[in-house]
C-alpha cells in the first residue's frame, strides 16, 4: 500500500497532505510505503505501479466537512511536463506506461488558510488533519482485516 502525501508547507494549510503523510511515517505502519512531495508528477507513476492500493492526501479547499475519502478512477493527462498532476492523471500515466491498476483513494483534508507563504496549519485544519488521521487508522484497519478475510 502506497499513501502519497503532497501539498507546498510554505502555503499554510496546503501543508495538510505533507503533514498527513509525515504523521503517519512517524507511527512506522508496517506494509504502508509513503512518500511526501510538493506536487504530484509523472514519475509518481512508477510509484504507483508497484503497489494494488494508494491513496493520495491533500488539502481541499471549500469543503462543509473535515475531510473527504472518494475512491479515484485513472484517467488521460490532458498536459504533460514538470508540472504539477492531478491524482487521476498519474493513476492514468501508471495504465499507459505500466500496465497497472491500482485501487485508488483520495482523502482530501479541509484547510481554511491558503496562498500567503507561512509556514504552520491553522487551528481548524489541524482540527481536520487528526480527525482525518483517526478515520484513516481505522479505515486502514478495516481494509486489512476484509483483504484477509477474502485471501484466507
Amino acid at each position: 500500500m502506497l499513501l502519497i502525501g503532497y501539498g507546498n508547507p510554505g502555503r499554510g494549510d496546503d501543508g495538510l497532505g505533507p503533514a498527513f503523510s509525515e504523521n503517519l511515517e512517524g507511527r512506522g505502519i508496517k506494509g504502508l510505503d509513503i512518500d511526501t512531495d510538493y506536487q504530484l508528477v509523472a514519475e509518481h507513476a512508477l510509484a504507483i505501479a508497484d503497489h494494488n492500493l494508494v491513496i493520495f492526501a491533500d488539502a481541499e479547499m471549500g469543503s462543509e466537512t473535515g475531510f473527504s475519502f472518494r475512491a479515484a478512477r485513472a484517467s488521460a493527462p490532458q498536459t504533460l511536463g514538470s508540472h504539477s498532476l492531478h491524482p487521476e492523471a498519474v493513476l492514468g500515466l501508471a495504465e499507459i506506461l505500466y500496465g497497472a491498476r491500482p485501487e485508488a483513494y483520495l482523502l482530501g483534508i479541509t484547510g481554511y488558510e491558503f496562498g500567503a507563504v507561512k509556514e504552520g496549519l491553522s487551528d481548524r485544519a489541524q482540527k481536520n488533519l487528526k480527525d482525518a488521521e483517526t478515520f484513516f487508522l481505522n479505515w486502514l484497519a478495516t481494509e486489512r482485516q476484509e483483504r484477509k478475510s477474502r485471501h484466507a
